[in-house]
């Protein structure tokens, strides 16, 4: 049978650029209305980003086989090549010509506030990209892209009987009460932090009992406090795993995912697959970007013995 897993979700770019001084210093509190400032920001890079893309980077790291459906732009040459080095198929990534890729702009202050932009792109196309074309998969996931496309996989999915994750991310806020009560009908799994948690028992009117009920699991992260797998009637505490220094948390939820569909796929059980998602998240925050952290399958298979003394091999 096979062990893919069909990643739905945005592929974007983030240039993220460093102030050296305070914003609060340079906005008047009664001035608001009218702001007209620019920030000097001697510091810039540009990471690769988007749930899809960090979701397969790091399940093709685990020694998973990913394969993204998702839309990209005139400017993803750069990104495509990646991928293909990475040994990660882009044959379902749909090409939108007259856009540009989805791309987050973010400036940040020597308190690590920021103001952020947000072009959606090509990812506004996610509905276009027949999930069909991509073949048969163990499993799938719905992490944020355009509202339209979710919805379409979703309904897609469900009709091609590939079980999957729902994950709404920062997209939450775009669906309605209906809507997202047809995603938990349509999903196998919601995965979800505390926060969108609160926000989805609050639009659909359910609680949390309710919803883990019409789900063969439901995982909730509570960030440096660990997660919860509701499954089968019971709860599963997964216990955190301490970085080795907190540097950037971008990706994390990604890398957490990965590990989710890892164990998935590799029929690990979900107190298994919860503790592989721990220590990814505990990996990738120790490093700057959501891409850049290196592992080997064996290397994870080591630290996970370390950190909870057994093999999940």
């Amino acid at each position: 049978m096979t062990k893919t897993s069909l990643i739905c979700g945005s592929l974007a770019t983030d240039t993220i650029m460093q102030f050296p001084g305070r914003f609060g210093e340079s906005l008047l509190a009664d001035q608001l209305h009218k702001v007209n400032v620019s920030f000097l920001v001697p510091t810039m890079r540009t990471e690769f980003g988007g749930c899809s893309g960090n979701i397969a980077y790091s399940l093709k790291m685990l020694g998973g086989d990913p394969r993204i459906v998702g839309v990209m732009g005139q400017d993803s040459a750069a990104y495509l090549e990646r991928l293909q080095k990475l040994g990660i198929s882009t044959a379902n990534i749909l090409i939108k010509a007259d856009s540009y890729n989805a791309q987050c702009f973010v400036t940040a202050d020597a308190d690590n506030n920021q103001i952020n932009a947000f072009h959606p792109g090509a990812m506004s196309f996610a509905h276009e990209n027949p999930i069909a074309n991509a073949g048969p998969a163990k499993v799938a996931i719905i992490s944020p892209d355009g509202d339209q496309g979710m919805l379409k996989h979703a309904a897609d999915l469900t009709e091609l009987g590939i079980p999957f994750m729902f994950d709404p991310g920062q997209q939450l806020p775009r669906f309605n009460g209906d809507q997202l009560i047809d995603f938990i009908n349509k999903a196998t799994y919601v995965s979800a932090n505390d926060y969108e948690m609160e926000m989805l028992m609050e639009r659909t009117g359910l609680s949390l009992p309710d919803i883990a009920s019409r789900l063969e699991a439901l995982i909730v992260t509570h960030g440096e406090k660990g997660s919860e797998i509701y499954t089968d009637g019971k709860r599963i505490d997964i216990p955190v795993v301490a970085a080795k220094e907190v540097l950037d948390p971008t990706g994390c939820g990604d890398a957490y995912r990965a590990g989710l569909l890892f164990g998935i796929t590799n029929d690990l059980g979900w107190e298994t697959s919860g503790r592989l998602a721990s220590l990814l998240g505990a990996i990738k925050i120790a490093t700057q970007g959501a891409q850049n952290h290196l592992f080997t399958p064996a290397s994870i298979a080591d630290q996970f013995e370390a950190a909870f003394g057994y093999r999940y091999e």
